[in-house]
């Protein structure tokens, strides 16, 4: 079974920032993942990755924040979008200040 698109969604703000977020449902894991969904969600600024998550093959499930990188678990679909959103916030309620 080829990977089938489950989720997508592009959204502009007005400030110029973007999210971008894709989600797969695979038919076996990309390792070292245990679960079966291959997934890119990012936040840009000026064009500049500042949030991410993804489970890109051979390093997994993580998170990325500026330039800094760190483990994320997977629990579902929904914490995933969830979590990442939350991320979002939280930096575009702190860059406001």
């Amino acid at each position: 079974m080829p990977a089938a698109l489950i989720y997508r969604i592009e959204q502009d703000f007005d400030d110029g920032a973007m999210v971008r977020m894709v989600i797969w449902k695979v038919s076996s894991p990309v390792p070292p993942s245990s679960h079966s969904h291959k997934y890119r969600l990012i936040y840009l600024e000026n064009g500049k990755r500042v949030i991410g998550f993804d489970n890109e093959r051979g390093k997994g499930d993580h998170r990325h924040e500026g330039d800094r990188e760190y483990s994320y678990t997977f629990h579902d679909v929904a914490t995933l979008i969830q979590d990442f959103i939350d991320a979002v916030k939280h930096r575009r309620s702190s860059c406001e200040r």
